[in-house]
């Protein structure tokens, strides 16, 4: 996943406005950190969808991400 999907998928999932709140101020335990501080330390943008994506209950149909083509099986 690229940065620009990873941020398509959270505009779309969470809405434009709210997306960049949970970006910055949402704490994941999984990554000990906020998502922005995860992707600045190099973790890769899907584990970042994935944790976010788990932590915040997102339907695991809907985890490869809105609008973006679904995971090859």
């Amino acid at each position: 996943m690229r940065l620009s999907e990873f941020m398509r998928a959270c505009s779309e999932e969470f809405g434009a406005d709210y997306s960049g709140v949970l970006l910055r101020d949402h704490w994941l335990a999984a990554l000990d950190g906020t998502p922005n501080e995860a992707l600045e330390r190099g973790v890769p943008a899907r584990a970042v969808w994935e944790a976010l994506c788990a932590d915040l209950g997102v339907p695991i149909e809907r985890r490869h991400g809105r609008g973006l083509r679904d995971p090859r099986g």
